[in-house]
């Protein structure tokens, strides 16, 4: 079992709130004729809001990252 840290977490748990938002957005969208243009709205709204969310948790973390690499990992510079 691999290690998992609290931002690694954060993304599994916002993954899972998308999809399963995906997934109810989906089977209504199939069982149209039983939805009014309300609840569809709202559930579309809900939808993107979660995947919003997602996304500017996942840029916050990338940007909160240390930029620095480990100095051996960064390319060598080569000398003329």
């Amino acid at each position: 079992m691999t290690k998992v840290d609290f931002g690694g977490l954060k993304h599994k748990l916002m993954t899972s709130m998308v999809a399963i938002s995906a997934i109810q957005l989906l089977r209504a969208f199939m069982n149209i004729d039983q939805y009014d243009n309300t609840k569809l709205a709202w559930l579309s709204g809900i939808h993107i809001v979660f995947l919003t969310s997602m996304l500017v948790v996942a840029l916050a973390d990338r940007l909160s990252m240390d930029r620095g690499a480990p100095e051996h990992t960064q390319p060598a510079k080569r000398s003329r």
